[in-house]
């Protein structure tokens, strides 16, 4: 499986062990989650999730 594959909100929320109203809300609060607009919805790299987290900004709520 390629673990560089674009995945949804509801893909990123259960990757991250979070609800998708805290993914929704990271957004909103420009966190600097890695998050891309691609037409109406929001996709995700777990790569640049998986850098995000290590930087320690994923614990700014």
């Amino acid at each position: 499986m390629n673990e560089d594959k674009w995945i949804s909100i509801d893909e990123a929320a259960d990757y991250l062990g979070v609800n998708k109203d805290t993914i929704r809300n990271w957004i909103k609060k420009e966190s600097e989650i890695p998050a891309h607009k691609i037409g109406k919805q929001w996709k995700f790299k777990k790569s640049e999730l998986d850098t995000w987290v290590k930087s320690g900004k994923s614990a700014i709520n």
